[in-house]
């Protein structure tokens, strides 16, 4: 079934201004299908990105009989299908709950969990939070006030190492050393047992909702409250009988993530170019799989073993850190969205190599930008970008991204 989208939302508030939002938030789902030039898109949450074999086939599956041939990877680890027919929408809904992709049709869209993809299987950091990511959703979907969180509102579960600390994360467990865990909450921090974790994170985001349906305003995350509504996390956490011990917010332990290739001794890490797979793609990332797990990098962990390498990169797939295309990605641009000014995807392809991410917008809401440092390219016209804020010629892109990647 396909529910309407709401209106372009009203422009950001001036500093100082309290913004009122008066709608609920048009991000898509896998039951709420978002219109684009190149047809319906949806997007189906996957929590700490993991997929079975079986429901990687099923995604596949339905890229090829319902979409457009191709699975997106976003910048959450979730998966986008585009080129959906407007009357798809039972089918695909049908295909993805027999898969056991959609747990719960009224929180679907609130399963957004961030989780390191490499806990567990490569020896570093201190918890297993893949296993805290499965509990958590479990946590989420059995709470009937959840489903009022907005589909942006995100959980980030590190597993001490760094690598998806900085992700914006509106309720954020580390995990320290010795079984403790801090929640990171905005400007607020509690250091706890790692055994509540999951109960603590579900307590925090009922604590927004609390704050946010006394404030009135519609908030969709945390820091658009307005100051006189900060949730009461510490009361929230004593309620759910967590203890929970104010500690300073730490200075951000931010890690690149890891390069592709092996990780540790039964996993592979590869990076989809542009971050698009091809179903067929895909379906050899399952080959002697036990689970994949997409990655806010735009990329895959296969855990397996590492001698798969070579024929993953047959399949076009970036298995190494100096590989054409890697950490290179671009919005869908032309002709898949009527705002961009460009086809910035052909010309990502043709991006030189260098040590700085770089991403190719096709208009100034650079949507799927990469956090952190980046080179930012951004279509002007048919043949004219900025190339961080120079203006750059198509003709003069190579040179200019080349500079802008070795520069920082």
């Amino acid at each position: 079934m396909l529910a309407a989208m709401p209106p372009t939302p009203p422009p950001t508030p001036a500093p100082g201004d309290v913004r009122v939002r008066d709608r609920g938030d048009a991000c898509p789902g896998a039951l709420r299908l978002h219109p684009a030039d190149d047809g319906r898109l949806a997007r189906l949450r996957l929590p700490a990105g993991r997929l079975t074999p079986p429901q990687a086939e099923v995604l596949a599956r339905a890229a090829e009989t319902l979409g457009d041939g191709r699975i997106s990877i976003t910048s959450r680890g979730n998966a986008e299908l585009r080129g959906l027919s407007e009357d798809c929408g039972a089918d695909l809904a049908s295909l993805l709950a027999g898969a056991g992709l959609l747990p719960s049709p009224t929180h679907e869209r609130v399963r957004n969990i961030v989780a390191s993809p490499g806990a567990g299987l490569d020896g570093l950091g201190h918890a297993d939070v893949q296993l805290w990511a499965r509990d958590l959703d479990a946590a989420l979907c059995a709470e009937p006030r959840a489903a009022s969180l907005s589909g942006r509102f995100l959980f980030v579960l590190d597993d001490g190492r760094g690598d998806v600390a900085g992700l914006g994360g509106d309720v954020s467990l580390i995990a320290g050393r010795n079984g403790s865990v801090r929640l990171l909450l905005g400007s607020r921090a509690f250091l706890l047992a790692a055994a509540d974790a999951v109960r603590a994170a579900l307590a925090a985001a009922l604590a927004f909702l609390n704050a946010s349906e006394a404030a009135g305003t519609g908030a969709w995350r945390p820091h658009e409250l307005p100051e006189t509504h900060v949730p009461d996390w510490a009361g929230a956490l004593a309620e759910a009988g967590i203890t929970a011990e104010p500690v300073p917010v730490p200075p951000p332990a931010v890690s690149p993530p890891p390069a592709p290739g092996p990780l540790g001794d039964r996993a592979l890490h590869v990076l989809a170019p542009l971050g698009r797979l091809t179903a067929a793609q895909l379906r050899a990332l399952t080959d002697g799989a036990g689970e994949l797990r997409l990655t806010p990098w735009r990329g895959v962990v296969a855990v397996t073993a590492s001698g798969a390498l070579p024929a993953l990169e047959a399949h076009g797939l970036i298995t190494r850190a100096d590989a054409p295309g890697a950490r290179v990605t671009a919005c869908t641009g032309r002709p898949g969205c009527a705002k961009s000014l460009a086809d910035v995807r052909a010309d990502a392809l043709a991006a030189p190599p260098g040590p700085l991410p770089v991403h190719f917008s096709g208009c100034a809401r650079r949507c799927g930008h990469p956090r952190g440092t980046w080179a930012d390219v951004l279509a002007t016209g048919d043949d004219s970008y900025l190339v961080d804020g120079v203006p750059t010629s198509r003709t003069a892109l190579p040179e200019a991204v080349t500079k802008a990647r070795t520069t920082r």
